[in-house]
């Protein structure tokens, strides 16, 4: 049996491949200090056999006595509106946070693969983004403490690499959807199935020719679970090709969502990409791996999840 450590194992990738990794055989230890986690996303393996839950900022140190061979550093808070009001923390677990996980790695020989992010192209200068592309980031604007800690996080990971012997593996990460995200984390998905489920006006930022590609969560955790497992140790994107501008995607869920809500528009935020599309050529050779879902398919899941759960409890 492996014995695989996920941080931010509470939040939404991270609860979703918990689920995954389990369903595998793993034993699973679920790192997280809940500042955007919630221990509910775990409920269907809260109680399995096989699943342990530490609460933890790995800011600090962390020590385990049991032998790890897997280690999947997903925590950092990860939407624009967590990052920017925890800047301070988001710099530190993705230095300190890295540099700690690293060196359990080392200690154990585990290989360890850090969940990068797209953030690192900044506001790209080349479309879609290869992994070869150095980026374009605004290392002081406000967006820069993920960015920058997702970039120093990649670079301390291939020090170890190259000079520890630390097996590494490095997904670069771009937007993802699907159940469990939060409704009020302020990124486009939960921000406008919310607005259009509730009849509110439905809020674009900037002019809405802005572009994004949206993969569904499912087809991400399979990727991750398929980079860990390959022998691959340079960064890769994952995620989904498929392009389409703001205004374009937030038509979509208002349809899909049989909603009156009207669109109304709003000053763009600052360093906000004006384009985000993955080359997955790596992942198609490497992996074997392409998205399966749809976007009005995972749009769908989504939207039920919302009505289900959410948007009930918002409403009380």
């Amino acid at each position: 049996m492996k014995k695989t450590i996920v941080t931010g194992g509470a939040g939404f990738i991270g609860s979703h491949l918990c689920e995954y990794l389990i369903e595998k055989g793993d034993k699973v230890i679920c790192i997280d200090n809940l500042i955007t986690g919630s221990t509910p996303n775990l409920e269907r393996i809260w109680q399995h056999k096989n699943f342990e839950f530490i609460e933890h900022n790995l800011s600090e140190p962390f020590y385990t006595g049991a032998e790890i061979d897997y280690i999947y550093h997903l925590a950092s808070p990860a939407s624009p509106k967590d990052y920017l009001e925890h800047p301070i923390h988001t710099l530190k677990v993705g230095a300190m946070g890295t540099y700690h996980m690293l060196g359990l790695a080392k200690h154990q020989g585990a290989r360890i693969l850090l969940a990068s992010t797209s953030e690192v192209y900044g506001d790209p200068k080349i479309n879609p983004q290869q992994e070869e592309y150095w980026g374009n980031v605004n290392p002081i604007g406000p967006r820069g403490v993920y960015d920058e800690a997702k970039r120093y996080a990649e670079a301390i990971t291939m020090a170890y690499n190259r000079s520890h012997n630390v097996d590494t593996r490095i997904a670069r990460i771009f937007n993802t959807f699907g159940p469990r995200m939060r409704l009020d984390d302020g990124r486009a998905v939960p921000n406008f199935i919310g607005q259009a489920l509730r009849g509110d006006p439905i809020t674009v930022y900037g002019d809405g020719r802005q572009t994004r590609s949206f993969c569904f969560i499912s087809d991400l955790v399979e990727a991750i679970y398929r980079l860990m497992m390959c022998d691959y140790d340079l960064p890769m994107n994952l995620g989904n090709p498929e392009e389409l501008t703001i205004i374009e995607f937030a038509s979509l869920i208002k349809t899909l969502c049989e909603s009156d809500s009207e669109i109304v528009y709003e000053q763009l935020p600052q360093d906000d990409p004006m384009q985000r599309k993955p080359d997955i050529s790596k992942a198609k050779e490497i992996l074997g791996w392409e998205p399966q879902v749809g976007l009005e398919e995972g749009l769908k899941r989504t939207i039920a999840f919302f009505k289900d759960d959410l948007v009930t409890k918002d409403f009380k």
